[in-house]
């Protein structure tokens, strides 16, 4: 480990020669001088790590001293020391961007403390949240081995989220990657548990709220306060996402609650969204409203007509409210609704689908560019929330809160980084999705899918009279036969969707109040 180098400015130095030699029993090497001219001839000269720099000197004062050191090097830490408890001091030199300010007289702890605090901050950071995540490591990988209940992987997979973001700027990349792998153990648990109950929920009381129920268990209660409610449905957007986001969002409003629900499967736009909107299972929609309904082998797009869905549920409802919906594909159709908002102000809800994440993760499958930007976790969320800050979305909150609206913030699915192909086989009318499958006589590898031979079983179309679903586990992604190199290479570490993880499942659910 190199030695810190130290450089201390005094007028008095003679007089700090214990504190000097205390710091050099440390292992820090101390250089002394006496004016500040001195100091910036040194540090033009020479490097330092960090400059304590008394304020009241004969000659060139502290301060000045402070803008000579900032102009020529910017980055490196001072800290101010001086005899004056006087504002405007302070005040100048924090506005001159000093690291720490400490009243003479100093005791050699104060300037070890403010050395740690300066030069060590990370590292000791880093150290101590390497060490509570291994404390922590231990308790959830034992507490994966005893999970019998949905909300016991709830509190699992925001525990998992929490130490991903916790560990994501440490320096510890051994940790990360333990952390990847507890991940991965756990998504693999997941699938076994939705193997085994996810049937069983269309016929249970206590199953969790799913899709189909969201928008009459979680959203109509929002309603009977009569305050107005926004409820914004972000595409794609996974809890991580969520969680990078809520501070931005947490300048204009405060949680109120912050609760899961769990995606209906497949976990696709086409299924999912049109679920929430609906209030019905796939099956029950196609056999309500072939009108509004396409399956996956049929020509056309598929989520054109949520504002139908969402009509026929909130008059089956007998909801009297007035209310408004809004897709959001395009920038300029965002802008738009930004500029013209305050024309929602006498609704009683202002429903609006925001695309751009799901956008972003087709866009990273397509485009080298994203795929650079968006190669991993970290740098997903991390464009998610450079997305947000910059958006008409962000604009229409602000309106949101200035004009007293209540906001929901939740999606219909997430996504999972993709990295291990599964091979199936299957006719021409099988569906394209790389995370599920639909269609005839389907061959896959047993170990890594779930498959329903009866889809009217978990309330999914039946096609033709032999049609399955076939679902990926943890970061499978469904791969044929022919040309599989090419296939392989072009969509691992792709963003997709419509399968088995916590990452696609566990869906957050934010309702919040204007500040």
């Amino acid at each position: 480990m190199n030695t810190i180098k130290i450089l201390w400015v005094d007028d008095e130095i003679d007089l700090l020669k214990p504190h000097i030699l205390f710091l050099e029993k440390k292992n820090y090497n101390v250089t002394t001088l006496q004016s500040g001219l001195e100091a910036i001839e040194l540090i033009a000269e020479e490097n330092f790590d960090i400059i304590f720099l008394d304020e009241n000197m004969p000659g060139i004062s502290g301060l000045e001293t402070l803008t000579e050191i900032k102009a020529k090097k910017p980055n490196i830490p001072v800290v101010m020391i001086t005899k004056s408890e006087e504002e405007y001091i302070m005040e100048e030199a924090i506005g001159s961007k000093i690291a720490d300010y400490l009243i003479k007289p100093v005791n050699p702890n104060q300037i070890l403390l403010s050395l740690k605090k300066n030069l060590d901050h990370s590292r000791l950071i880093s150290e101590k949240t390497t060490s509570n995540y291994q404390q922590e490591f231990r308790k959830i990988a034992m507490d994966l081995s005893m999970i019998n209940s949905i909300d016991e992987w709830v509190d699992i997979y925001k525990k998992l989220v929490f130490w991903e973001l916790e560990l994501e700027n440490i320096e510890d990349a051994g940790m990360r990657e333990i952390l990847e792998s507890q991940k991965s153990e756990a998504n693999n648990q997941f699938f076994k548990f939705i193997s085994k109950n996810y049937g069983d929920w269309f016929h249970e009381d206590d199953a969790p709220v799913m899709s189909h129920q969201l928008f009459k268990s979680k959203v109509v209660p929002q309603l009977e306060s009569k305050t107005p409610t926004l409820m914004v449905v972000i595409d794609n957007l996974r809890y991580d996402q969520w969680k990078t986001i809520e501070g931005t969002i947490g300048n204009y409003y405060k949680p109120v609650t912050e609760e899961s629900y769990c995606s209906i499967l497949p976990t696709a736009t086409q299924y999912a969204r049109n679920a929430i909107f609906s209030g019905l299972m796939p099956s029950e929609m196609e056999k309500l409203y072939p009108q509004y309904w396409k399956n996956d082998t049929e020509e056309g797009g598929k989520n054109l007509h949520e504002v139908d869905f969402l009509r026929e549920q909130i008059r089956r409802l007998g909801l009297n409210i007035k209310w408004e919906y809004h897709k959001i594909s395009s920038l300029r159709a965002g802008k738009k609704l930004a500029d013209n908002f305050k024309n929602q102000k006498d609704n009683d809800l202002c429903v609006i689908v925001y695309n751009f994440v799901d956008m972003l993760s087709h866009a990273k499958t397509e485009m080298e560019v994203v795929k650079e930007l968006a190669s991993n976790d970290k740098a997903y969320r991390s464009l998610t929330t450079s997305w947000f800050k910059n958006s008409p979305l962000l604009e229409i909150i602000q309106q949101a809160q200035q004009l007293g609206f209540k906001l929901i913030i939740t999606t219909d699915h997430g996504t999972i980084n993709v990295k291990n192909p599964s091979k199936v086989i299957g006719d021409k009318e099988t569906s394209l999705n790389l995370r599920y499958k639909t269609g005839r006589s389907l061959t896959f590898e047993d170990k890594e899918v779930l498959a329903f031979k009866d889809p009217k079983h978990v309330f999914l179309p039946t096609i033709t009279m032999s049609s399955s679903f076939i679902f990926a586990k943890e970061d499978y992604f469904f791969a044929y036969p022919n040309n599989y190199n090419h296939y392989v290479s072009y969509y691992r570490n792709t963003y997709q969707h419509g399968g088995i993880s916590l990452e696609e499942m566990i869906i957050p659910f934010v309702v919040l109040e204007p500040k």
